[in-house]
């Protein structure tokens, strides 16, 4: 049952888009760490997982690393990543974090990095605002707020066709 839910999220994302209008964008910086526009998309009643994007650029002479971050509407929140492998998708968890290198920009967006909120505390809401503290390692934790953006919003590239692919985690 929690592969069938995880491939629901999962391939209801992959049609989303990586962009989103800069009507909904909101930024964040601490020291030499911004983060862009962090999203998410609403999940449907019972859905125990939800995902969160967004974008870190480090403008530092140092490479940083995300290594966690945790919100008050899930009981964890894991970093991702998708790869496709073999023509089948997976999702894999970067136990050791994800790590920005000095004056580089990281995207965490569908069909790659992510956060995967799990064990929602209840759904995710088109319109709301989700508080999230990420943990860095070589920077100082941030708070930020997901937007979720709801299933309609502004879709900055055509929907791709994946019905041809398998999802495994």
């Amino acid at each position: 049952m929690i592969k069938r839910i995880l491939f629901l999220i999962v391939a209801s994302t992959m049609a989303l888009p990586a962009f989103i209008s800069g009507a909904v964008a909101h930024e964040y910086s601490h020291g030499s760490v911004e983060i862009d526009h962090p999203w998410s998309r609403p999940t449907p009643p019972g859905t125990p997982m939800g995902v969160g994007y967004l974008v870190i650029k480090n403008h530092s002479d140092a490479d940083i690393t995300l290594v966690g971050a945790s919100t008050p509407r899930a009981d964890r929140v894991s970093i991702h990543e998708t790869l496709m492998k073999d023509g089948v998708m997976r999702m894999q968890s970067l136990k050791s974090g994800l790590t920005i290198s000095a004056g580089e920009v990281v995207e965490l967006k569908p069909h790659s990095y992510h956060l995967m909120l799990e064990k929602l505390v209840e759904p995710l809401k088109a319109g709301e605002r989700i508080p999230l503290r990420l943990e860095f390692k070589g920077a100082d934790a941030m708070d930020v707020e997901l937007s979720v953006q709801s299933l309609d919003a502004d879709i900055g590239q055509k929907e791709m066709d994946h019905s041809g692919h398998n999802m495994e985690h």
